[in-house]
């Protein structure tokens, strides 16, 4: 047993507030800093050799894996992992370098019959999927904090409230990108891993504590099991501001520019927004500049940007203007399912109080559950149930028909079935 095991075997768990136990003293609760891992900072892994040494001493271990990836959001292209940790008792900690080791589908294979650890799994699987790794079964603790009920469900939060100990946090937005990676930031990604294999069994317990495992492993196998996530249709759209852009010709303007901008940054390897930022792909959009002149004078292409660069904008521009009507962007497609809940009162107002009375219920019920409403089940698949409920008044089968599990459907169903007859009424 480690230490953190300990910790977490002598101490209550704090699942509502963060707050001790009732029999500490408030002066002595203070978490335990963790400043360095048990058996130090490992050599970061990055040759052939290195990884293969590490392949055989995980395959060797014992009990679950705890995995984390960390990406350079915000400095580089797309969400690739720039550093892999993992630990599992007997192999201890592994810190590799996918830049170097691009290809870990031997690793993954060596972890297929392994439990992952991770925490919030959705945001690290994307990434672990291109280089070759993809758990069989997991554990995510930021999600069995949700079910749990646990009011802050970040990693540091979580290790503070229910293991006593204070993580570092000073590193999560920095370039892993950058090479060599400084001492501090690696210390501070061994330590992501260090106590999650401590983290997940206490909150095995107290899922099952609560009632709630069960529910859980639902939770996790579903996302273990889900296929990656289709491309996105028209990524332009989704600029930040587009909801001030009304016309055609306006959306054309920010489909070019968000066109070439894209292409830039992949081949520059930067984040898009290093490039031209959505702001000033707006305001391009809604003045649409005849010249480079008109283009210079707007937000986000001042006196910083070369005259080649401000000419490389407005050629953009310059294209989306020469469209003809026939190639104009439509408006976005109204997306599958009901319209926004603002607009059901008018368009249906028997679907807007179904809505208002399973809204009502459904939020009672997550709370006499002790868990948020999202995680028992999806707004929009309640939006869904309650614009068109089944004719065939079979709310179990609509609701597994959006994809809701086995425990959400047994607890959902009769507080939608009472909303939606008391409506009706």
């Amino acid at each position: 047993m480690t230490d953190a095991h300990e910790t977490a075997a002598d101490t209550a768990l704090r699942t509502t507030g963060g707050g001790p136990p009732d029999d500490v003293d408030p002066a002595n609760g203070l978490p335990t800093p963790l400043l360095a891992p048990r058996e130090g900072v490992p050599p970061v892994v990055a040759t052939e050799d290195a990884l293969n040494e590490v392949i055989a001493a995980f395959a060797a271990g014992r009990g679950p894996v705890a995995v984390d990836a960390e990406r350079a959001s915000g400095y580089r292209y797309g969400q690739r992992a720039y550093l892999v940790q993992l630990r599992r008792e007997g192999a201890g900690t592994a810190l590799i370098d996918p830049v170097g080791c691009p290809d870990l589908s031997g690793l993954g294979a060596a972890l297929d019959d392994t439990e992952w650890i991770l925490h919030a799994a959705t945001q690290d699987l994307p990434c672990l999927r291109e280089i070759g790794m993809l758990p069989s079964s997991l554990f995510d603790t930021e999600l069995a904090g949700r079910l749990a009920g646990f009011p802050r469900v970040g990693l540091g939060a979580m290790v503070e409230s229910v293991l006593g100990y204070a993580l570092e946090k000073g590193h999560s937005a920095v370039d892993w990108s950058t090479r060599p990676l400084p001492e501090p930031w690696l210390r501070y990604a061994a330590l992501d891993v260090e106590l999650l294999v401590d983290l997940r069994d206490a909150l095995e317990k107290e899922l099952d504590r609560q009632g709630k495992l069960e529910w859980g492993r639902q939770e996790f196998d579903a996302i273990a099991s889900a296929p990656p996530a289709p491309p996105r249709k028209d990524p332009w759209r989704r600029t930040s501001g587009m909801h001030k852009v009304r016309r055609r010709r306006q959306m054309a303007v920010v489909r070019e520019l968000w066109t070439v901008r894209d292409a830039i940054a992949q081949r520059r390897d930067v984040s898009p927004g290093k490039v031209l930022s959505d702001g000033a792909i707006v305001e391009a959009a809604l003045a649409v500049p005849v010249n480079v002149q008109a283009l210079a004078a707007l937000p986000g292409f001042g006196h910083r940007m070369g005259r080649r660069q401000l000419e490389q904008w407005q050629t953009a521009v310059d294209r989306a203007r020469a469209l003809p009507d026939a190639q104009l962007p439509q408006p976005g497609a109204a997306a599958a399912g009901p319209p926004p809940p603002r607009a059901w009162a008018d368009k249906d107002p028997v679907a807007a109080a179904r809505l208002a009375a399973a809204r009502t219920s459904v939020s009672a019920l997550a709370e006499q559950l002790n868990l948020p409403q999202e995680n028992l089940i999806t707004p929009d698949t309640v939006r869904r149930v309650c614009w068109e409920p089944p004719a065939d008044g079979d709310v179990a089968t609509a609701l597994r028909g959006y994809g809701a599990r086995a425990w959400q459907v047994e607890l959902v169903t009769p507080v939608l079935v009472a909303a939606l007859v008391s409506a009706s009424a």
